[in-house]
C-alpha cells in the first residue's frame, strides 16, 4: 500500500466511524458508500438546481445513496445511465429510459429492478452525459473526493471520458451528508477524478478545482482488474490480436 493508498484508507476509516457514533448513516454502512440519513432531502436539493432542470442524461452509481437521485431521474423523464454494479458486463451500463420502462422509478432505479427491466449499453450506443451523480465516502470543498477504495467510479468515468461521452460541459455531482464533507486535504492521483459540486441535506458547495484523467490509463490498472472486468479484458485481447496481425 502507498503513501497515497494509506493516507485514503485513514480517511475513509475515520469518516465511517463518525457517521456510525454519530448515527448519520445506517448499521453496516462501514466500508461501503454510506446510504446516509438526510438522502431524500439532499436529492431535492440537488434535484432543484437550474443545470439539473436543463440536464436530460443522467449517469449514476448504482449505490444506496444515490437512490433517491435516480428515482427523482426517472420521475422528471430524464434518461439514466446506471453502472452495471462492479462493471460486470461488456455493456458496463444500465440504460433506464422513463418513457419505456415496465416498473415504477421507485424499483427501477434499485440495481434489481434495473437488471430487470433495463438494457445493458457499451460506451457505443450511449448518448452524452449532462451530470455525473457519484458516490463517496468523504470529499473536501475543493472538490476532491475518495469513494470506498475499489476504482470502479474512477473507470467509469474515465471511459465515458474517452468516448466523449463526459466532457467539460459535463457536471460531477456528489451527494454525501455534511459529516462527509472534510476540512483536510485529499491526495490525488492521476487516475482521480474531483467533482464540480458537493450537495448536502443543508448546502450546496461550489468546488473551485476540476480534475479529470484523460481516459483510461493502462499502465495503473493491474492485471487482475483488467481479467476481472469485462469491457477491459475484452480491449485488452483486442489489442493484443491488432499487434499480432
Amino acid at each position: 500500500m502507498t503513501n497515497i493508498d494509506q493516507a485514503k484508507k485513514s480517511v475513509r476509516d475515520r469518516v465511517w466511524r463518525l457517521l456510525e457514533r454519530e448515527g448519520a448513516a445506517p448499521e453496516g454502512s462501514y466500508g461501503k458508500i454510506p446510504g446516509f440519513h438526510g438522502a431524500e432531502a439532499t436529492a431535492q436539493r440537488l434535484t432543484e438546481l437550474s443545470l439539473w432542470e436543463r440536464a436530460g442524461t443522467i449517469k449514476a452509481n448504482p449505490d444506496w445513496a444515490q437512490l433517491p437521485v435516480r428515482i427523482q431521474a426517472l420521475k422528471d423523464g430524464k434518461l439514466l445511465y446506471m453502472a452495471v454494479p462492479r462493471m460486470a458486463s461488456l455493456q458496463p451500463f444500465f440504460l433506464l429510459d422513463p418513457a419505456s420502462l415496465d416498473l415504477p422509478p421507485e424499483r427501477a432505479a434499485e440495481k434489481r429492478g434495473a437488471a430487470q427491466v433495463a438494457r445493458r449499453v457499451g460506451v457505443e450506443d450511449m448518448q452524452p452525459i449532462h451530470i455525473v451523480i457519484c458516490g463517496s465516502v468523504a470529499v473536501n470543498r475543493s472538490g476532491a473526493r475518495i469513494g470506498k477504495g475499489a476504482g470502479y467510479s474512477d473507470l467509469e468515468v474515465a471511459l465515458l471520458i474517452e468516448a466523449g461521452l463526459v466532457t467539460e460541459q459535463t457536471t460531477i455531482i456528489t451527494p454525501v451528508h455534511q459529516l462527509q464533507v472534510v476540512d483536510e486535504e485529499i491526495p490525488e492521483t492521476e487516475h482521480d477524478f474531483s467533482v464540480d459540486l458537493i450537495v448536502t441535506p443543508d448546502e450546496v458547495i461550489e468546488c473551485p478545482a476540476r480534475r479529470r484523467p484523460a481516459g483510461l490509463l493502462w499502465n495503473d490498472l493491474p492485471p487482475e482488474k483488467i481479467d476481472a472486468i469485462p469491457i477491459l479484458a475484452a480491449r485488452v485481447s483486442e489489442k493484443r490480436s491488432r499487434a499480432k496481425r
